[in-house]
């Protein structure tokens, strides 16, 4: 990790448009350029480690990051991937807990970082930007039980074809047609919740049935319909 000029002014910053602060008026914009710190990190490298005690927030300007818990036996959960514009980190300093997961960078990464008394000035201060922390907290929420359900209900397959689409959907494609964010076979084993034997074996099946491509650590698409109809995934 290293500090480095700002970024960009939080007006002129397209990702903000995408992100939990994107409907707080411009003087609330202009006060967190006061008080941010920019950093870049690289692939591999920790925002912050499951158990630590939150100073503040990170929102991704550019870059990917996975969420992740470690069992007992040291085996990683990834729980979720964010992209631009997210912010992450914000549940534990607003509970007022510790972290629950650890995020690491799926790739070089630019965060802008808003000191927690920062941040807790600002959402005690605006109704509305408290009313966005909540409404993206409880579609986390969401998210983790569907989560939960689908483990217990989906066969592996089933979760693979469904995961692949979601991936997909938070980080669109690539000028190549690949799903744009690079993940070894462990990362794609532990976002499925199976192991990686049967990641490796399930992703190969999928490329001879012609659902998928796999080039390196990348996955393109070859067959979208054939991949919603085998997750049972309904397109919105």
């Amino acid at each position: 990790m290293k500090k480095v000029p700002q970024l960009h002014r939080c007006a002129e910053c397209s990702t903000r448009y995408k992100s939990i602060f994107n409907q707080i008026p411009l003087d609330e914009v202009e006060q967190v350029d006061v008080g941010k710190v920019c950093y870049s990190f690289k692939r591999g490298e920790v925002l912050f480690y499951e158990g630590q005690m939150p100073q503040g927030v990170y929102c991704i300007e550019k870059g990917k990051v996975k969420i992740f818990n470690t069992g007992s036996e040291g085996r990683d959960q990834i729980v979720r991937l964010s992209g631009n514009g997210d912010v992450v980190g914000y549940r534990a300093l607003l509970g007022g807990d510790r972290y629950e997961s650890t995020a690491s960078c799926l790739e070089e990464t630019e965060v802008c970082f808003i000191p927690k008394k920062q941040l807790l000035n600002m959402v005690t201060g605006q109704s509305c930007l408290a009313m966005r922390f909540m409404q993206h907290a409880c579609q986390e929420l969401g998210q983790a039980s569907k989560i939960i359900t689908n483990l217990a209900q989906k066969t592996v397959r089933e979760r693979m074809a469904e995961v692949i689409l979601v991936v997909q959907e938070t980080f669109g494609d690539n000028e190549e047609g690949q799903i744009d964010v690079r993940l070894s076979r462990e990362e794609w084993a532990s976002l499925v919740g199976t192991a990686t034997e049967s990641c490796i074996r399930v992703l190969s099946d999928f490329q001879q049935e012609g659902l998928i491509l796999l080039q390196g650590k990348f996955i393109k698409i070859q067959d979208r319909k054939g991949l919603l109809k085998l997750g049972k995934v309904t397109e919105s």
